[in-house]
């Protein structure tokens, strides 16, 4: 059976921001699984890169890792520090932006 979770060792301890790295003037993304029902991606944002507003068919899930990240959802603005998580709700415009450095693991979930 082929790994459904990539770009990650199987049976070894890591620590999750360590597997993506900032790189400046730039978000890096690594996608440890997607299909039609789930999307897992760790990102790195460099200070002030964004993801502009855009909306998403599933729920999805940030939970910043390290740093500090703006995230927007609809006309709300929210402030996240490292350790905490917040949901965008499916079909609500949202949009991510690096105040400072910050990684964050995105979780989407797809309706079936």
């Amino acid at each position: 059976m082929d790994k459904l979770i990539k770009n990650i060792n199987s049976e070894s301890v890591f620590i999750m921001g360590n597997e993506v790295e900032y790189q400046s003037g730039q978000i890096v993304s690594k996608t440890l699984a997607q299909n039609q029902a789930l999307s897992l991606t760790l990102f790195a944002f460099d200070k002030g890169e964004e993801i502009s507003s855009h909306e998403s068919e599933g729920d999805a899930m940030i939970t910043v890792l390290e740093g500090t990240g703006e995230i927007s959802i609809g006309d709300e603005k929210y402030t996240l520090h490292g350790g905490e998580s917040i949901v965008m709700p499916a079909r609500k415009p949202h949009a991510v932006y690096a105040a400072e450095p910050f990684k964050m693991f995105l979780t989407v979930v797809f309706p079936r």
